[in-house]
């Protein structure tokens, strides 16, 4: 595959705009969307940086016709998103509460025990191998954000801070770390070189052992309008056709995937050595002619989404504006990083939010990239009492809803974004 590397911005954004598509090579000439140019969105920003210079980049998604990845091009490098993260996944209480059952679960399918090794793949802050020590589970984190990775081995998480791939695969097959378990959560998506990544994957699991990935599915993105699950930190969008021709390619077999309501609708796909004994179920089969029926194969089924997005931005910009004509006061619940592919796709600053919210200690006092609308604690609502709080983490609505059930004693509604404008009266639910 032909590869052109370029600077952008110093040496700590190099990245690889890669010519061809990142899992097989093929030229790609079909978009999903452009949703025009934003600033990484991650990059919270202090008080001080807020009179500097900004980069943006494209968000232009295209699609392969050969394997069906949807993709951006990798222009801001995974070293420059992941050496430090302002995202930490222990401040999501479902989010724990789904990593916890998901680790008795496997414990007990797979009969791992204390001669068991069980490897998560940017392990976070401990959020799900944390669930696997009171089950008597030895567990490894590998991690590449230095500051999250301290939040885990305060849990008393083992965690090594590097990128995987390959050259870590090797190195810890040769420490005896292979894996009876590898997990991989909503960290495929966030991988620039997927052959490099599954190819460590094949080395470091043992004879009979499991993959698990988790990762928001392709097919609800697109049904369920939900463009601002697009960032720059996402490089790739999965079907399940995609993971099956990813681990056929490296020798691997996808045995098992299940539907989830997490992230907006997720696959967990389960992972064997091809030439592995374990039996793969009727729901791959299924699934994959699913897939096929909902036209994943068809490149106009992609070409099509764009209209959804722009309807999206149109509804919601409308809402705002005949709310805040009105005087009405609006501010924002959650910073997260698909609320910054909103903002920005759609041009909502200050004129609109007078401030967003948030759980996580380490965004408080920063500022959203590319808007910049201050975060401020969640106390912040109560003294603000707005009349309308934009749900951005919508995926989470329900658990933001019930947190903040308290604000329909001043009158306030929620309004939710996706797939379009909802105004949610917390009223309504106690009926």
């Amino acid at each position: 595959m032909n590869i052109q590397t370029v600077e952008i911005a110093g040496d700590h954004h190099t990245a690889r705009r890669d010519v061809g598509c990142r899992l097989c090579g093929s030229r790609l000439r079909h978009t999903l969307v452009d949703l025009g140019m934003s600033p990484p969105c991650e990059s919270y920003l202090q008080a001080d940086q807020l009179d500097q210079v900004e980069l943006y980049y494209p968000l232009n998604v295209l699609v392969c016709d050969t394997c069906y990845l949807v993709q951006l091009k990798e222009y801001v490098s995974a070293e420059s998103i992941f050496s430090e993260y302002a995202y930490f996944s222990s401040f999501s209480t479902s989010w724990v509460a789904h990593a916890k059952a998901y680790c008795e679960a496997i414990t007990k399918r797979l009969g791992l025990g204390s001669e068991s090794l069980a490897v998560e793949l940017a392990s976070n802050d401990g959020y799900l191998l944390q669930h696997f020590l009171p089950l008597g589970v030895p567990v490894l984190g590998v991690e590449p954000a230095a500051n999250v990775a301290r939040a885990a081995e305060e849990k008393g998480v083992r965690t090594r801070v590097d990128f995987f791939g390959v050259r870590l695969a090797n190195q810890m097959r040769a420490e005896g770390l292979d894996a009876d378990l590898i997990i991989g959560n909503n960290v495929l998506a966030q991988v620039p070189d997927l052959n490099d990544f599954v190819a460590g994957m094949k080395i470091l699991l043992k004879p009979e052992g499991v993959v698990t990935l988790e990762f928001p599915h392709v097919e609800r993105l697109m049904t369920e309008n939900q463009f601002d699950t697009i960032y720059h930190e996402h490089f790739s969008y999965f079907s399940l056709l995609t993971i099956d021709f990813l681990a056929t390619r490296h020798g691997l077999r996808v045995i098992d995937v299940e539907e989830l309501p997490t992230h907006g609708g997720s696959l967990r796909v389960y992972l064997a050595h091809e030439d592995g004994s374990r039996p793969t179920k009727d729901s791959v089969t299924e699934l994959l002619d699913r897939e096929r029926r909902q036209g994943l194969t068809e490149m106009s089924t992609y070409e099509s989404f764009s209209h959804k997005a722009q309807r999206a931005k149109r509804d919601l910009l409308a809402f705002l504006i005949a709310a805040k004509n009105e005087g009405k006061k609006i501010c924002g619940y959650g910073a997260p990083g698909k609320g910054n592919t909103l903002l920005n796709y759609c041009a909502i600053g200050t004129d609109f939010l007078e401030f967003t919210v948030d759980r996580n200690p380490y965004k408080h006092g920063r500022f959203t990239p590319g808007m910049h609308i201050p975060i401020k604690p969640v106390e912040a609502i109560d003294q603000a009492k707005p009349d309308y709080i934009l749900i951005l983490p919508w995926n989470l609505k329900d658990e933001v809803i019930q947190q903040m059930h308290h604000v329909a004693a001043w009158g306030a509604k929620f309004v939710v974004p996706i797939p379009f404008v909802t105004v949610i009266d917390p009223t309504e639910l106690r009926k």
